[in-house]
């Protein structure tokens, strides 16, 4: 009888798993993306975080911060990934010719700002992604990269400061 008790616990917990994925997927992908820049490894970042989500989910997914501990293990993997890479990738200034016939510009400026964005470093780039993307307060974005108070405003300060300039040069260029 213990054993069918299990296995009904287990569908429920797989069932409960796989809602959440659904409903969170497309969201933890965007936020990965702002980081790393690029779809496809963006994608690898959310399934990574999400196996490690469902190996966790027996202790997770009653207390109500799921959201906040799968967005944590996005970071973390996002900033683990960035130290072990041997080589850095360089964005091209140069872009495509793109055939958009209305709305040029703000096509124009998001990209300037994503290819900004690419330029900062990876600590600073989580900071911007999450106070202002994710619009988490500072108190939530120490707590995700286990940074202090003060470390985040700074970070931000920095970060923003480093946009101005990098912004700056896009659009005098």
């Amino acid at each position: 009888m213990r054993g069918k008790r299990v296995g009904v616990d287990q569908a429920v917990r797989d069932r409960e798993f796989t809602e959440f994925a659904v409903a969170r997927a497309e969201h933890l992908r965007r936020t990965a993306y702002l980081m790393c820049g690029d779809w496809h490894r963006a994608q690898d970042l959310t399934q990574i975080a999400l196996a490690k989500a469902y190996a966790a989910w027996h202790r997770i997914h009653g207390d109500g911060g799921v959201d906040a501990y799968v967005r944590q293990i996005v970071v973390r993997e996002f900033l683990s990934q960035q130290r072990r890479r041997s080589w850095h990738e360089r964005p091209s200034d140069e872009l495509p010719e793109q055939g958009l016939a209305g709305g040029q510009e703000q096509a124009d400026l998001r990209l300037s700002l994503l290819a900004a964005l690419e330029r900062l470093s990876p600590k600073r780039r989580a900071v911007v992604v999450l106070r202002y993307w994710e619009d988490r307060s500072v108190e939530e974005t120490a707590a995700v990269l286990r940074m202090s108070r003060s470390a985040v405003k700074s970070a931000s300060l920095r970060a923003l400061a480093d946009l101005r300039v990098l912004l700056g040069e896009d659009l005098t260029v």
